[in-house]
């Protein structure tokens, strides 16, 4: 039996907001209140801290199984812990891809061991070919929540349309990575003043929201369940505006690096900048918080896409994209949403644990009476210097050396402290 003491819950789902404790037992709160007391409990004392609902993250990649040495389900699922997760939904762009249901079995056994729950999509078409769409039925059956080739955009819109129709029927969600690769130079670089300093043609925003617009408005056709995944650009979030306004059934995430950093990162911080969708203009990250804010933008999700120092120390071009982000996530949003006075600490909440929660239908994401104990405590004033000491395999990230807002004390999965601040 846990008991946490005299911390500030603050539930998105409910709004709920207000100092008092919680008690759990067997994997679920069993009583909200003040004033609790139970003998031989362990106790936390969360005074001065927020309690809130462990974090939610529908876009990681665990690289398992076929780049084990970038990051493995193991050292993904501490790193998830260690920044607040308690759910995590897999990307299925691994080696081989989770295009079968033998594949997709390994990878969420694999996940079972694991502290934290540990979620797969399955891939849309077979080992992303963009042609041959994957047996959805049996997937489903075996575990996938959903399906995505992320990583791989689509460029054959009528298979596009194929495949959600194929989402209605079997009532699932398309997660789509939204990167024309007929509109873009160099990936993982804006196409602007960065980029023509550094001599290449890069990225330009149209590649993302022409292919936006295209999928919203066969979203729109088909009525099937769509996500867009990383929006960066701007104009995205004008056409997802735009499509949500018209009836279609859309959702749309962000990660803490695009509104955390402008293009302007590549120069100072090189290939731990390189990130695919790329880091784009100050003008972008306006509106992708104007997005956050009137709830265009429904989620934050973090991309996390570990890769090794050798993989990473090459010269740009050569580099590949992405970066470490778990243990990073909930800071970044402290700092550069919360602070500034963008979103209040409860709406930020929302965007990483009810909303996501409810883009795959999980029991998660709230704190209530009989519901699951995933929950996580942190200091939201303290302030901390990252290093690179990271619980993930990896350390690239552009954020390492900043003074970031808010601390994680305890994060708690099924009613087991999974991860303590030393």
């Amino acid at each position: 039996m846990l008991l946490i003491k005299n911390g500030r819950v603050m539930d998105p789902k409910t709004h709920f907001d207000g100092v008092c404790d919680l008690l759990i037992e067997d994997g679920k709160i069993i009583k909200i209140g003040e004033h609790i007391s139970v003998d031989g409990a362990e106790v936390i004392d969360a005074t001065g801290k927020i309690i809130a609902p462990g974090l939610i993250d529908v876009h990681v990649h665990f690289r398992e199984p076929g780049q084990t040495h970038k990051e493995d389900i193991h050292t993904g699922a501490l790193a998830a812990a260690r920044g607040g997760f308690t759910t995590v939904v897999m990307m299925a762009n691994t080696n081989p891809t989770v295009s079968t249901v033998d594949t997709l079995t390994e990878v969420l056994r694999s996940g079972a061991r694991e502290a934290i729950h540990v979620k797969s999509v399955a891939t849309i078409t077979d080992k992303f070919d963009g042609q041959h769409l994957t047996d959805f039925a049996s997937l489903l059956s075996a575990g996938a929540v959903g399906f995505s080739d992320d990583g791989i955009p689509f460029t054959d819109a009528g298979k596009v349309r194929q495949a959600m129709q194929l989402a209605v029927t079997h009532d699932t969600v398309l997660s789509l990575h939204e990167e024309d690769p007929q509109l873009t130079g160099v990936l993982g670089i804006n196409d602007g003043e960065i980029s023509h300093k550094c001599g290449v043609t890069g990225a330009p925003s149209v590649s993302e929201y022409s292919m936006v617009a295209r999928d919203a408005m066969l979203a729109l056709d088909t009525q099937a369940r769509v996500h867009f995944q990383h929006l960066s650009a701007g104009q995205s979030v004008d056409v997802v505006r735009f499509a949500k306004s018209l009836g279609a059934n859309i959702t749309a995430e962000v990660t803490p690096q695009h509104f955390s950093m402008t293009e302007q990162a590549i120069l100072t911080h090189a290939s731990n900048a390189k990130l695919n969708p790329p880091l784009r203009r100050q003008s972008d990250i306006e509106k992708l918080i104007v997005g956050l804010q009137d709830g265009t933008i429904d989620l934050i999700a973090t991309d996390h896409a570990p890769h090794t120092h050798e993989e990473k120390d090459q010269e740009l071009i050569k580099a590949p994209s992405g970066m470490t982000g778990l243990e990073t996530a909930l800071a970044l949003g402290m700092t550069h949403l919360v602070a500034p006075g963008h979103l209040s600490l409860m709406q930020l909440l929302e965007k990483m644990t009810s909303n996501p929660a409810k883009l795959y239908q999980f029991d998660a994401g709230y704190l209530a009476e009989n519901g699951p104990a995933d929950l996580l405590i942190f200091d939201a004033q303290a302030v901390k210097i990252i290093t690179d000491d990271f619980a993930s395999k990896a350390s690239n990230s552009p954020f390492v050396g900043e003074a970031l807002q808010g601390v994680i004390a305890y994060t708690i999965c099924h009613g087991k402290v999974v991860y303590q601040a030393g």
